[in-house]
């Protein structure tokens, strides 16, 4: 008889914690469309894993000890399919129709904050996976880099929060910088050189629509296209970081004597992402199509969001300690001056 019942209680168990999960994502949408907040452009993404975490340092002691197996699923496979449908918010075009310079831009700001926020972390004597997820958030869109880079990793929450942590912060705090240092005319850019240098540097997508919008004239439209841009090479980067975590699983112990061989483990919820964008390509959905599909996906990584700051406690912090801070601010001094060095570039080049 009991042998019966534990499953199906476990499921149950499971399900609960998937269900508050997304009880807390609708929570988030519902803080982020207050006005302060939505002046902010506070992404619920990042109120999501917030109202997570607090859940995790205050009640989680207090709820059923097998809820943690729907959590999981929610930061798991939710979020495989939250990426899979972001794919769905680009196309084709929008990589051919930037041009080559802006291209070559945004690869250069992905590929050096990348090996530059490993090195630092080397030196700062970081666990790596802190710094590995600390620097491609920096370098390509924020949290959902962070989450991706997680998933194709396997690194632990606490690890993925703290990352998540610091791309947040820095990212929010340049979306009020450049507005104001474009508003007293200090950094002498054209309104398509300001949309590149905010595009290839900002970290969120919501960073980018924000400090776009708060500079006007023809900015915002630009930097959404050139960060998106940065959004497709997020293929790229997973399954790169895929094939050196099976490596490095492979010159760890060997299989014992009738276990099976390690077998390589390619993201492939990123090839999925980029068939979404080439199927974005050749077939756009009716408006209402492509919103509802935008909002779907929205509540699904707000949802994986908030089920990794259910699993992260306070005391993960601590034990992080302040160098990824130290580290994250390193990385957004390269985006910020590198980036304008850059664009300065690019400016040149286009007049």
């Amino acid at each position: 008889m009991n042998m019966t019942l534990t499953p199906v209680r476990a499921h149950t168990g499971g399900l609960g914690g998937a269900l508050l999960a997304c009880l807390i994502a609708c929570a988030a949408f519902c803080l982020g469309e207050l006005p302060p907040l939505k002046e902010l452009s506070i992404s619920p993404m990042v109120l999501g894993i917030a109202l997570g975490m607090a859940y995790a340092n205050t009640l989680s002691g207090a709820m059923p000890a097998d809820w943690a197996l729907g959590i999981a699923f929610c930061s798991k496979r939710i979020l495989r399919l939250g990426i899979i449908l972001y794919g769905f918010r680009l196309t084709l075009g929008d990589v051919l129709g930037v041009g080559l310079p802006t291209l070559a831009i945004d690869a250069t700001v992905v590929t050096v904050t990348i090996l530059l926020g490993v090195g630092l972390g080397r030196l700062l004597n970081m666990d790596r996976g802190t710094a590995l997820l600390t620097a491609v958030g920096s370098a390509v869109c924020g949290a959902a880099a962070v989450l991706g880079a997680e998933s194709a990793t396997r690194a632990k929450p606490y690890q993925t929060a703290v990352a998540v942590a610091t791309v947040v912060l820095f990212g929010t705090l340049s979306m009020f910088l450049y507005p104001a240092l474009y508003r007293l005319c200090i950094l002498g850019l054209s309104e398509q050189a300001m949309g590149i240098y905010t595009g290839s540097t900002l970290h969120e997508v919501a960073h980018v629509v924000g400090a776009g919008h708060a500079m006007g004239g023809g900015i915002a439209g630009n930097a959404i296209i050139v960060k998106m841009i940065r959004v497709t090479m997020l293929v790229p980067v997973l399954i790169i970081l895929s094939v050196i975590a099976d490596r490095a699983g492979r010159q760890g112990p060997q299989p014992l004597a009738g276990e099976a061989p390690r077998r390589l483990r390619l993201p492939w919820f990123a090839l999925l992402f980029l068939l979404a964008i080439c199927l974005n390509s050749l077939w756009q959905p009716p408006v209402a199509v492509g919103a509802a599909i935008n909002l779907c996906d929205s509540f699904l990584l707000t949802v994986a969001m908030a089920a990794l700051g259910m699993e992260t406690s306070f005391s993960s912090f601590r034990k992080a300690g302040a160098k990824p801070f130290l580290l994250a601010a390193l990385l957004y001094l390269w985006l910020v001056l590198g980036g304008y060095g850059m664009a300065r570039a690019a400016d040149a080049f286009l007049l």
